[in-house]
């Protein structure tokens, strides 16, 4: 559920330990989703990640404002842009000299050729102008089928940039079930969603979201970095809020 726009926004996103941050396109939780904005669509999204431990090491605090916005005037293939400022509010940090981040996505949506054809998207996010290793520049691909009670299941994969997520380290498997609890109200929305890889951005994240109004949301959930890892690159995990304003 996320960020993009043509003019500058303020404020962050998840920082990892190694300095290296994501900038979102639509997504579920952390990582993207099939979901691509149409034409004339805006969204504008405050993202807080908050860590459970102070403790050294531990990584920054991170805070995103960002805006998405689709492009293309077409109902079966769409295209979203986005722009994030991202920033961890520490004196000097990378991070904080360089803090805009770019992504953008192209996709698909269910249905869209013939009945029973799953969503697919591709796109790139983590597009910084500066130099190492804040441009993670990853590429990713997804399909996505929503499946009656069960929900919606999308996989992928993604690559990135060696320079910043690690020589072999720097690709992996992107996973994510979400679902309208219904049953419950229509407002209501959960998701778990996994990216792997031993690097900064790998990740389980579980939370739900609640639309207090058709075009305002608010996600609440839980990340935990590079969980079986021994070396925790994303740091420890983070408490995140994502509000949500569509146009």
């Amino acid at each position: 559920m996320k960020s993009v726009k043509m003019l500058a926004v303020a404020a962050t996103l998840v920082v990892l330990a190694s300095s290296t941050a994501m900038a979102t396109p639509s997504t579920q939780i952390w990582i993207p989703s099939t979901d691509v904005k149409g034409f004339k669509e805006v969204n504008i999204s405050i993202d807080n990640y908050a860590r459970f431990s102070s403790a050294a090491g531990a990584g920054a605090n991170t805070y995103d404002v960002g805006v998405t916005a689709g492009i293309l005037p077409l109902e079966k293939f769409k295209v979203e842009v986005g722009v994030d400022y991202i920033t961890d509010n520490t004196a000097g940090s990378d991070m904080a000299k360089h803090p805009a981040y770019f992504n953008f996505k192209a996709g698909v949506p269910e249905d869209a050729f013939f009945k029973g054809m799953p969503a697919v998207a591709a796109g790139m996010f983590g597009i910084n102008t500066a130099s190492d290793p804040l441009s993670a520049n990853i590429a990713y691909g997804l399909i996505a089928k929503t499946f009656p009670v069960i929900g919606r299941l999308s996989v992928g994969g993604y690559n990135g940039a060696e320079r910043s997520l690690g020589v072999k380290t720097n690709s992996g498997v992107l996973a994510s079930w979400d679902r309208t609890m219904s049953e419950i109200s229509d407002k209501l929305w959960l998701a778990v969603d996994y990216q792997s890889g031993n690097n900064a951005f790998g990740a389980v994240s579980v939370g739900g979201s609640w639309a207090f109004t058709q075009n305002v949301s608010l996600l609440l959930g839980v990340d935990v970095y590079n969980p079986g890892q021994e070396v925790l690159y994303g740091g420890k995990p983070t408490f995140t809020t994502q509000l949500d304003i569509n146009f």
